[in-house]
């Protein structure tokens, strides 16, 4: 049964006609609003023939019995046509008739790149290139080129390789990825998927990322579609300039989720030129070890906001030390630019030539000094040294101690240095137990561990902590710095409650 719908007055009508046009206009507007501005594809246009497809091919070593040789083999019938295919293939091939014995074969992958000079030079992931014995460059007009390597860094993912062009090329340019906003378009070319020549697009969902990939993190964030092979290819802004290398996606399963990871062409120029000079990076070094300011060690030094970089060790042979940096020191500002927490000291020390003399603002006793440092150069083979943890030992001898913070104290013995393997370049006064559920505890503070100053002032017994502790209390200090080394001399900065 249909029911009907009453007559409508003429100015209703007009009135309802009105709603459905703009209703329907509204509809037209959305998907094109959806798709963002125009230009995004005249870019694609433009750069396309840049934009490259590495393909490598490494040569894997399958030992017999190992899970890599132990592979499903399809069961046919007898008398099948493709018997003998599959015999061949899956049996003689691999060694055997129970597919055993696996011989040493060919593995391929494949990633996106992006030609920076006609000459044949080329950008792309580190990882996308990593142990190839051979490398191709596949042009966007399927043309496939042997490339050789120019240089690799592996700490910030990135590779420079060449190559002898068949015929004149495209090449793009970089742009500044400091000038990139929060919602800005932007565009990602590569080989997702062997897909090769994909074009995808989507707006900068945040930068600076730090993701705990490497010491050099600060990634533009992304949620143009990214996907497996479009590693090492370009991320444009509408200008059709480069502004980031797409290296890592977060994906549970592997596909695009909408978050993408770019590093910014601000690090990978600076990169790019080392590898094409050097064939290798040749980072700046200052010599310190350094840590996070925390809102309890800022009051304890009295600084106002939390910022900078805590020097907690000096290399002697380091540039810092004949600069007169010393531990405790805060580095606010490095060679103009200002330091807000310690990977941008890292980010800014390893971004200065070697050998530069630069000016190194700290804080020092609540007051700015401007130290002059003459930059080493990094080894990469070096690491960051963590703090050490040490645990109690099952037995220990009990020395004479006294109390404070929460922590037993006693003056360094032959005795105690041999038992906690402390050296004798070690001074102070060392710990010997910690109460549990304390704030040392909570700081991981342990038995074995040496407080070589409070409140940047050196200290030899327990006597002289616990009067430095009683100063502060009376000053109105809500919490003391403490100077803490391990038996091999390595420093860190602890800020204890004093409540």
């Amino acid at each position: 049964m249909t029911r009907a719908i009453p007559a409508l007055s003429l100015r209703r009508r007009s009135l309802l006609a009105a709603l459905c046009l703009g209703a329907a206009s509204a509809m037209m507007s959305a998907p094109a609003f959806a798709r963002g501005p125009e230009g995004i594809a005249d870019v694609a246009e433009k750069v396309i023939d840049a934009v490259v497809n590495i393909s490598t091919t490494q040569t894997v070593e399958a030992k017999a019995g190992s899970g890599e040789s132990k592979r499903v083999i399809p069961q046919l019938p007898p008398g099948s046509p493709f018997e003998d295919f599959f015999d061949d293939f899956f049996k003689n091939r691999r060694g055997g008739k129970d597919g055993g014995g696996m011989q040493p074969h060919k593995a391929n992958s494949l990633g996106s790149g992006f030609i920076i000079d006609t000459s044949g030079i080329v950008v792309t992931n580190n990882h996308v290139i990593a142990d190839a014995d051979e490398i191709n460059v596949i042009l966007n007009d399927g043309t496939k080129i042997k490339a050789d390597l120019v240089g690799v860094d592996k700490k910030t993912d990135l590779a420079v390789l060449k190559f002898k062009p068949p015929h004149p090329l495209t090449a793009v340019k970089f742009g500044d990825s400091d000038k990139l906003r929060l919602g800005e378009w932007v565009i990602a070319i590569g080989n997702p998927f062997s897909l090769g020549g994909t074009v995808t697009a989507g707006i900068v969902s945040a930068r600076n990322r730090d993701i705990n990939n490497g010491p050099y993190d600060s990634y533009i964030q992304t949620d143009a579609a990214i996907n497996r092979g479009n590693s090492g290819g370009p991320l444009f802004n509408l200008d059709g300039e480069v502004v980031g290398v797409n290296t890592l996606i977060i994906s549970p399963s592997g596909g695009s989720i909408g978050i993408g990871f770019a590093v910014p062409s601000k690090t990978v120029a600076g990169v790019v030129d080392q590898l094409r000079q050097f064939g290798e990076l040749r980072r700046g070094w200052l010599g310190v070890r350094i840590q996070q300011v925390t809102d309890e060690i800022a009051e304890s030094l009295g600084i106002k906001p939390a910022r900078g970089a805590l020097v907690a060790g000096v290399e002697d042979k380091g540039p810092a030390k004949p600069a007169g940096i010393e531990p405790g020191d805060v580095v606010i500002t490095f060679d103009g630019k200002d330091i807000k927490e310690p990977k941008d000291l890292s980010r800014a020390v390893a971004d200065t030539a070697v050998g530069k003399t630069v000016d190194v603002v700290i804080i020092r006793k609540s007051k700015e000094e401007t130290k002059k440092v003459t930059l080493g150069r990094l080894d990469d083979g070096d690491k960051a040294v963590q703090a050490s943890v040490k645990t109690q030992p099952d037995t220990p001898e009990k020395p004479v101690t006294q109390k404070a913070l929460g922590l037993d104290l006693a003056a360094l013995s032959k005795d105690l240095r041999a038992r906690y393997k402390i050296k004798d370049s070690v001074k102070g006064v060392i710990i010997t137990d910690v109460e549990a559920n304390s704030d040392a505890a909570e700081k991981r503070l342990s038995a074995g561990d040496v407080i070589v100053e409070v409140a940047q002032e050196a200290v030899g017994s327990a006597a002289d902590i616990r009067s430095r502790v009683d100063q502060l209390k009376k000053d109105g200090k809500k919490s003391v710095l403490l100077l803490v080394s391990n038996g091999a001399g390595e420093l860190r900065f602890v800020a204890l409650s004093v409540k």
